[in-house]
């Protein structure tokens, strides 16, 4: 059986406990860093096992940052059936622990469908979470979590997961034909103005401790005074920003596809010239700097269009000399106020070719120099803002070098 209790701090902490239990047995101590920032609750269990009719109790004996007993969690065990008792028999030597962050020295319980007598085996070897919104773009918003696994084994089983920042491990049920790729959603979540997050992240409960992608999110909350000064990753080079767009505009549209292109099948994303203010200089990056880059906190949607459509929407003669600089699935080349050659994945695009795209909302409305996004059909309106879609992308692929600038060849 599992006895718990739970442990209030004030993170970042390390905490150093030992169970003691009423036969006189006592774990070693162990320690327990819970990051983050303010108020925490961590859950603390122990696991005993009983052979036969058994009562007592255990409790947990902090030794660090002070020491304070917390209270008895007490247990009675009665046996029935044919079976002789063998009175009052029972081992608490193993113990767990479990909370918002990986206790030091502990190893990770292993994962359901395996036990103590055979080692804990990494059944995941690449997790991926995906956002998709599923109200207004206003808070409160209301989201989904859809979680990507490779890497399983063959054959059905279960994995365990919970969301960085809470205690509780979920599980979600994998079948025999799972295939190269698992997907499942893992959380319905609902965050407003109150709700003092803005990402989301996964700890797959195995022996490796594995984490998937982070995703941002910043149009409900914003980062505190103190959390705008953290690092989200880094910038390995100058990323400039040029009179139509160039190389800090293509990192944005790869950006918005990364954000989308799981849920809704996007092949390329679309971003103006726009609202952009400032290079994003090499090294750490910053709220502030996400800030200065991108100000706007657009959401992020996809639309199909034609190839044909396509080719006069990225023709529209700007009057302040900008194109529509696409993510590095386009190219294509303007000669004469006529797109010349465009080309998907390398490959031409051809005029009945229906291609969906992401941008945000107010570009395919009409509003950031180019003209509005008329006989496109509505394919998925539940992506991230785009500060928060390039948050995540900065996040996943620290440090980020400049793209080339080369997408977009004016003749």
């Amino acid at each position: 059986m599992t006895l718990s209790t739970t442990v209030k701090v004030k993170a970042p902490v390390a905490l150093k406990y030992a169970w003691v239990f009423s036969d006189g047995d006592k774990s070693s101590t162990r320690t327990y860093k819970v990051g983050g920032k303010g108020l925490k609750t961590v859950r603390l269990s122990t696991s005993i096992k009983v052979a036969g009719d058994a009562r007592g109790w255990g409790a947990v004996r902090l030794v660090s940052p002070v020491r304070k007993t917390s209270g008895k969690a007490s247990f009675a065990v009665t046996c029935t059936g044919g079976g002789e008792s063998g009175g009052d028999v029972w081992n608490s030597v193993a113990t767990s622990a479990e909370g918002a962050d990986k206790p030091e020295g502990s190893a990770t319980p292993p994962p359901t469908g395996q036990n103590d007598d055979k080692p804990a085996q990494n059944l995941v070897r690449k997790a991926t979470l995906a956002f998709e919104r599923t109200t207004a773009v206003k808070c409160p918003v209301t989201f989904k979590i859809h979680g990507y696994f490779e890497g399983l084994p063959a054959g059905a089983q279960t994995i365990q997961y919970r969301l960085v920042g809470t205690q509780e491990w979920k599980t979600v049920s994998v079948p025999a034909d799972h295939g190269a790729v698992f997907t499942a959603v893992l959380e319905t979540l609902n965050w407003d103005w109150e709700t003092d997050k803005t990402s989301v992240r996964i700890e797959i409960r195995q022996p490796d401790g594995l984490m998937s992608n982070t995703l941002y999110y910043f149009k409900c909350g914003p980062p505190s005074d103190e959390e705008r000064k953290e690092a989200y990753g880094a910038i390995a080079e100058k990323i400039t920003l040029t009179a139509s767009g160039g190389p800090l505009v293509e990192l944005v549209a790869d950006a918005y596809l990364e954000a989308v292109q799981a849920v809704s099948g996007a092949q390329v994303a679309l971003v103006s010239r726009y609202g952009f203010r400032t290079d994003l200089d090499a090294g750490p990056v910053t709220y502030e700097k996400l800030w200065g880059t991108q100000p706007d906190g657009l959401a992020v949607d996809v639309n199909a269009m034609t190839g044909a459509q396509l080719k006069k929407l990225l023709a529209y003669p700007n009057p302040s000399g900008w194109v529509l600089t696409p993510s590095a699935s386009l190219r294509y080349t303007l000669k004469g106020g006529v797109v010349t050659e465009l080309t998907l994945n390398g490959a031409p695009v051809t005029d009945t070719q229906v291609i969906k795209i992401a941008a945000n909302y107010i570009l395919m409305g009409g509003w950031q120099g180019f003209p509005r996004w008329e006989g496109s059909t509505s394919v998925y309106h539940g992506g991230p803002d785009d500060t928060g879609a390039l948050a995540s992308y900065i996040a996943n692929h620290s440090p980020v070098h400049a793209p080339k600038g080369d997408r977009v060849t004016l003749r």
